[in-house]
């Protein structure tokens, strides 16, 4: 059984790692057998940041790069030489500055790092949907619709998230531990802490309204069919 270390603390606190998680949970009898990091994307955009470009000018030895200055943010403004055809002035970008490493979507990783393209020095990395794993689009770099300050981690702007996922050997005896809050509860009486369960009948049926129709052939095989439609997720 697969359990989200995010979604447990939820019904109870852990102070602990996920790996102290692991050895409490074992001790306990829910032997863990593997313990792995999820990103909502590869490398959480670590590194990345959103800036804004101050001035762009064709670059003087290439037809198709443009020599760029961007603020991001920490009074700092990086030249960057960038060869998307839609990067002009005035926009808020997502800049790799250098040290991160990039994970394309069709390609293996990468560290950006402070060079010289055509004898113009380039600090950083103005960045495309596919350079960073967002998505397939090449035909130019993002171009952010925010107020959020240059110097923003790029992961706040996208909400990226990070958890570890913990894969416990689940044996048949033990199906009072076969959710997040069974397992919460062998937390609790492991470190004798309070649970923090959900509030029970917090689920209203807001409308009856059902986009999909519900219809009972046989009611004498089924005397009764409920359907709840969930909106807005």
């Amino acid at each position: 059984m697969t359990i989200s270390y995010n979604w447990l603390k939820e019904y109870i606190d852990i102070p602990e790692s996920p790996d102290d998680l692991a050895h409490i949970l074992t001790s306990t009898g829910l032997e863990v057998e593997s313990v792995e990091i999820f990103e909502t994307i590869k490398g959480s955009l670590q590194g990345l940041v959103i800036g804004e470009v101050l001035t762009c000018a064709k670059h003087p030895n290439a037809d198709k790069l443009s020599v760029t200055t961007v603020d991001v943010g920490a009074n700092k403004i990086l030249p960057i030489v960038c060869g998307a055809p839609n990067v002009q002035a005035g926009q808020k970008v997502v800049v790799a500055l250098p040290g991160s490493t990039l994970y394309p979507a069709g390609g293996e990783p990468f560290t950006i790092k402070a060079t010289k393209i055509r004898g113009e020095r380039s600090e950083g990395m103005i960045c495309a949907e596919d350079e960073i794993g967002l998505g397939e689009s090449h035909d130019g770099i993002i171009v952010l619709q925010t107020d959020l300050p240059n110097g923003t981690p790029a992961s706040e702007h996208y909400k990226i998230e990070t958890d570890h996922s913990i894969e416990i050997g689940l044996t048949p005896n033990r199906a009072d531990a076969a959710s997040h809050v069974g397992v919460a509860r062998d937390v609790k009486a492991a470190k004798q802490r309070s649970l923090k369960l959900p509030e029970v009948g917090a689920f209203r049926v807001g409308s009856k309204d059902l986009p999909i129709a519900v219809e009972v052939d046989n009611y004498e095989a089924c005397p009764r069919y409920s359907a709840v439609t969930l909106s807005g997720v």
